[in-house]
């Protein structure tokens, strides 16, 4: 089988038994997602980088801990759990990130459609804006977010229903 023809499964399998060289493929095919999760999370260009550098670190440090289960939703609860753990250390700065955020919003893209997006998107709780950013953005499917998040298909297809439609109220409240 060519390379290019194995699932991220396969690939995360012989990386597992020590192929260390197949991660350099896991990484170029999916360190765009990650990073663009995070920084849909935090808002922070810098704390995604470097989160995502630590994602997968992570993966090639606990390599032997993958157990045969869907890659990107090991992944992305590498992600997640990272993200918690910078703002469970760092509980002090976390008071400005609605600031920081739309300030990055507002500088980095003149849109005015992504500027409100981002913005309503700060106004969600932290839980609705990662189902919205995970299915959304990153087009994962909700049986994937259920492993990540530890949740059911059918429980995050509701929250992420809800959530899109809390989304829509803030964004057009905000027009």
């Amino acid at each position: 089988m060519l390379l290019e023809e194995r699932t991220d499964e396969q690939l995360m399998a012989e990386v597992a038994n020590g192929n260390l060289d197949l991660l350099k493929i896991l990484f170029e095919k999916h360190h765009r997602h990650v990073y663009n999760f995070l920084y849909k999370m935090s808002g922070d260009k810098m704390l995604s980088e470097d989160l995502t550098q630590d994602v997968f670190y992570q993966i090639m440090r606990y390599k032997t801990s993958y157990n045969n289960g869907t890659f990107i939703s090991w992944l992305f609860t590498i992600a997640r759990n990272k993200l918690k753990t910078h703002y469970r250390r760092n509980k002090d700065n976390s008071d400005n990130l609605d600031a920081l955020r739309f300030q990055l919003a507002e500088k980095e893209n003149p849109d005015e459609n992504y500027i409100h997006l981002n913005k309503a998107l700060d106004r969600l709780s932290a839980s609705d804006r990662e189902i919205l950013v995970l299915n959304r953005f990153q087009e994962i499917r909700y049986k994937e977010i259920a492993e990540i998040i530890g949740s059911t298909p059918g429980a995050v297809r509701t929250a992420a229903n809800r959530a899109l439609k809390r989304l829509k109220v803030i964004y057009l409240k905000n027009i």
